[in-house]
């Protein structure tokens, strides 16, 4: 994007504003997420807001609002950032795990789902069993999360060594408007993921990419092709037999002028911090 209930029931909505509510408060390509919510105690997870609020308009208010609500019902909340979750891998240290919002999450199969790539190959996620995956959804046009999400998968791939071989990354576009083979090529190279061997940015029809967010539950609100992609921004860790195992919630900071950022030491901790729990999902 983002602990119990399951929502994998809810259908996409029309292409206006389409998805369950997501796992956490939406973010849109080109405006920064809303501040945090109050904490939560461990049966209700929540999401961790990075900065504060710029949406005016309603209906992105309205999405907010109901994507936060879809978080406590796909997954449980995060407990305050000074308690250790449960159940975190060791290797991850309680600030890094405060840092990503990480949590772990019911054990049970991932959604699969098939789907085409930068490269154009028809893939499914069950393809990757064996490896780690490490599964986030992304805008082809954002210039807000989803650039730093990118710096951190790249980083988190160098970080990882001989284990990059048996992990793999993977995106599922949000935005149906542009959602060609080339729009998913464009982003990569642009933000240097095809450097990663094992990169897959998947696209697909409107049907079939709004099946994949509802079963996830990621929430897209794209009014037209010329507004502004708001949609959940969440990672998910998923082991080498196909199962959920973690969700993080990313995040980022905002200039005065509206630019997105995120301090550098932050964004290296978010590249280690990948790469140790996908580690820690190899054994």
């Amino acid at each position: 994007m983002g602990d119990v209930e399951d929502v994998r029931g809810v259908t996409a909505g029309d292409a206006g504003a389409v998805g369950p509510v997501g796992t956490g408060p939406a973010q849109g390509a080109d405006r920064p997420p809303t501040d945090a919510a109050p904490p939560t105690p461990p049966e209700a997870r929540g999401r961790k807001g990075p900065g504060t609020a710029l949406f005016v308009a309603l209906g992105v208010l309205v999405l907010l609002a109901g994507g936060f609500a879809l978080v406590a019902a796909r997954h449980h909340s995060q407990p305050s950032q000074a308690i250790r979750v449960s159940g975190i891998p060791s290797s991850v240290s309680t600030p890094l795990a405060a840092l990503m919002a990480l949590a772990p999450v019911p054990t049970k199969p991932a959604p699969d789902f098939t789907l085409v790539d930068q490269s154009g190959h028809t893939m499914s996620l069950s393809d990757f069993r064996g490896s780690a995956v490490v599964l986030s959804f992304m805008d082809t046009h954002c210039t807000d999360i989803c650039p730093i999400v990118s710096q951190e998968f790249v980083d988190a791939y160098h970080d990882l060594g001989p284990a990059a071989s048996r992990t793999v990354f993977v995106a599922v576009n949000v935005n149906q408007y542009h959602a060609a083979v080339a729009d998913v090529a464009t982003f990569s190279h642009a933000h240097q993921l095809d450097t990663i061997p094992n990169w897959h940015f998947f696209t697909g029809s409107t049907t079939d990419l709004q099946a994949v967010w509802a079963n996830y539950g990621i929430a897209v609100q794209a009014p037209n092709p010329n507004a502004d992609i708001i949609h959940s921004s969440v990672t998910y860790f998923i082991d080498p037999a196909g199962n959920e195992r973690y969700l993080a919630d990313p995040s980022v900071d905002h200039t005065a002028s509206g630019a997105s950022f995120l301090p550098a030491g932050q964004l290296t901790s978010w590249g280690r911090g990948i790469s140790l729990v996908s580690r820690s999902l190899l054994g």
